[in-house]
């Protein structure tokens, strides 16, 4: 229960000061003592309530929503069909995949990569992207690869970005929680878990908004990556040295 506590802290804070990265930061570290889809099921209720509260905070969600249907119900599709199709055999393979994409994520950070989405291309690759974030998303609990480099893409408005993002991560933990219901994977104990989580989650968003005025963003995001990066390749790691 504390470990819960301090990492949906940490994951709450690293959001507030960022934007995001709380489901990255929350399942990458309970990743340590669980297996992903257990710690993805904690995930659902503080992931929902932020990212509605930064989805409701945005200027266009009405017009985002029109943009990027075909990407958000691939996100919905693959999630639940991965989640379905997932055996229950593959935990030690699910951690590996999730340090694999933790790794990626942060490498790309600190390369400051960035996409280029042509508007000619959109059409085609959203639902695509859509459907390997789902997938991704039932296999290790993060749903940041690839939708998160693919937004930002898009070149959208600094408000819009922060509202799409908002939108994607609202229908990922949706379709997780739906994923994880249908393979019975958030009984009442998991639930009532997740409901404990958003307690130190709200507060330590709360911290990392207040943090964000007093620090260089930049610094913090190079601190959040390198970290990453290292918790990823433990992760990666672990399930063929028996950490």
């Amino acid at each position: 229960m504390a470990w819960i506590f301090l990492v949906f802290m940490l994951a709450g804070l690293v959001k507030g000061v960022v934007g995001l990265g709380l489901p990255t930061v929350a399942v990458g570290l309970l990743g340590i003592v669980m297996a992903p889809r257990e710690a993805a099921a904690l995930l659902v209720v503080p992931s929902l309530v932020t990212n509605a509260w930064q989805l409701a905070a945005g200027p266009a969600a009405g017009v985002l929503l029109r943009r990027l249907w075909p990407m958000l119900f691939g996100i919905a599709a693959g999630t639940i069909a991965g989640g379905l199709l997932l055996p229950a055999s593959v935990s030690a393979d699910a951690v590996a995949a999730l340090g694999g994409a933790l790794m990626m994520y942060a490498a790309a950070g600190l390369a400051s990569f960035t996409l280029h989405v042509p508007p000619s291309g959109e059409r085609a690759a959203s639902p695509v992207v859509g459907l390997v974030t789902g997938a991704v998303t039932a296999a290790t609990g993060v749903f940041v690869i690839p939708a998160v480099p693919y937004l930002q893409g898009l070149k959208l408005e600094r408000d819009m970005l922060v509202q799409a993002l908002g939108l994607a991560f609202t229908t990922s933990t949706l379709a997780l929680a739906a994923s994880l219901l249908l393979a019975g994977q958030f009984e009442a104990q998991a639930a009532g878990l997740s409901f404990y989580a958003l307690a130190p989650a709200l507060a330590g968003m709360a911290i990392g908004q207040w943090v964000r005025g007093r620090i260089d963003p930049a610094t913090f995001r190079r601190c959040f990556f390198i970290g990453l990066l290292g918790l990823g390749l433990h992760l990666l790691l672990r399930p063929f040295l028996n950490w």
